[in-house]
């Protein structure tokens, strides 16, 4: 079974977890609240909630914490994305299955476009053409919905892992921290050391909080996929795409 998506997105794709929500306007937030008006309440255009939360930052230390990593090393996290990855499963076999057949017709048109007749070799250029438009336009919707579905997820996981964090960092010390999700320059931090990374300490806070059991001996946390990468591990639709062989036009 191929483990890999082909990416072949725009930047417009949605990235796969969307960490725009604030951390310290969550905080405020109360934890039993589950209603639409609470979670606006919680969003970065909260700015008092922010401001109220920000005023009880006390601390002066700086720390980092990875979130994606956070949210998918989680047991909730992994559970998760381990039925996600699941419920594509079909998918993948099927885009996997289209993969194959166009790979053989290509393998096909270059074994034998010296013995075909111009009118044979069109046609079958063009059966491989639109075979393959088809795929890719499979993939990319396959690839979106994906990452769609995993946003929710690391939403959903985020929106009860931001109070630990909040009250990890003002447990101890902390004034600011900053998320390495994202590596510079696309993100803020061009370099910290481990001392400084809250990530497992929250990992294993909120896996006391969640109740959800570890995974079986040997799972491998996933990462999250996101436009314009591979991911890590585990995702849910097709391997590579078949052999770029330019078909001969004549």
């Amino acid at each position: 079974m191929i483990k890999k998506f082909v990416i072949k997105k725009s930047a417009c794709v949605t990235v796969a977890v969307v960490f725009g929500l604030s951390l310290f306007a969550l905080a405020q937030a109360d934890a039993a609240a589950g209603s639409a008006a609470a979670a606006a309440a919680a969003t970065p255009n909260a700015p008092s909630a922010a401001a109220a939360a920000a005023a009880k930052a006390t601390g002066t230390k700086v720390g980092t914490i990875n979130i994606e990593t956070a949210i998918f090393a989680s047991n909730e996290g992994r559970r998760d994305f381990d039925v996600l990855a699941k419920k594509f499963e079909p998918k993948q076999n099927e885009l996997k299955g289209s993969a194959d057949e166009i790979d053989g017709l290509k393998k096909q048109l270059n074994a034998q476009q010296d013995k075909l007749n111009e009118e044979s070799r069109d046609k079958l250029v063009k059966q491989i053409e639109a075979k393959q438009k088809s795929f890719d336009r499979s993939t990319q919707d396959a690839q979106e919905d994906f990452q769609n579905q995993q946003g929710e997820i690391g939403n959903k996981i985020l929106t009860k892992m931001a109070p630990l964090i909040v009250k990890y960092a003002s447990e101890n010390g902390y004034g600011m921290i900053l998320d390495t999700s994202q590596q510079w320059p696309r993100g803020p931090v061009i370099w910290y050391g481990p001392a400084v990374d809250i990530t497992q300490p929250i990992v294993e806070a909120y896996n006391v909080q969640s109740g959800v059991a570890a995974p079986a001996a040997g799972s491998v946390a996933p990462k999250p996929v996101r436009p314009g990468t591979s991911p890590g591990s585990k995702p849910a639709a097709p391997a590579t795409k078949p052999p770029a062989t330019t078909p001969p036009k004549q």
